[in-house]
């Protein structure tokens, strides 16, 4: 008899994607967190904020996607290095720990980057919305919502400007929502 736990892999690996930390991502589109260098300006905005250490950003990095992003030290350790070698910020060992801070440099950049530093946390803010949308119970309807969404795309590409029909699967789906939020208030 297969494990539980073994079962329910399974059962996610075909119900949808999964990042490499086997978080489930079910047709949001969501293949990977940061796009080229977004990291690397996260960091600097983090440590913008006040020197930290490594680990205290892996989790800081955590925290402001709701715990939907967990960074990797192989990916944190070696940008913080980039960050390092390009004179961004500086290290200094304290208590045992590296920790990094701002040079003028690496605040000039953190000003210059400001409109791409805050749509990568207005990001993560939205991938926060989906904190607790990866248990077992969410894939029991994880497929049926995804047949839904399809019949309603394709139903709407065939509409050839009928408006009625538009306007009438937009009022079923209204009201599924409505219905599902309702179960929702009830607990």
């Amino acid at each position: 008899m297969m494990h539980a736990s073994r079962r329910h892999r399974r059962h996610h690996r075909r119900a949808g994607r999964h990042s490499r930390d086997g978080h489930p991502m079910w047709g949001t589109g969501r293949g990977r967190f940061f796009q080229r260098g977004e990291l690397r300006l996260a960091l600097l905005s983090l440590i913008g904020d006040g020197p930290m250490h490594g680990y205290e950003l892996m989790k800081q990095l955590e925290s402001r996607s709701g715990g939907m992003y967990r960074a990797s030290a192989g990916s944190v350790y070696p940008t913080l290095q980039q960050i390092e070698d390009e004179g961004l910020a500086l290290s200094e060992q304290s208590s045992g720990k590296r920790v990094y801070r701002l040079t003028e440099a690496g605040t000039s950049e953190v000003e210059a980057e400001a409109d791409t530093i805050r749509r990568i946390w207005r990001r993560a803010d939205e991938w926060g919305d989906w904190r607790g949308a990866t248990g077992p119970e969410v894939w029991e309807i994880a497929r049926p919502a995804r047949r839904l969404a399809k019949a309603a795309l394709r139903a709407v590409s065939r509409a050839d400007d009928d408006i009625d029909r538009v306007e009438r699967i937009r009022d079923i789906l209204e009201r599924a929502t409505a219905e599902i939020r309702a179960l929702d208030d009830r607990d």
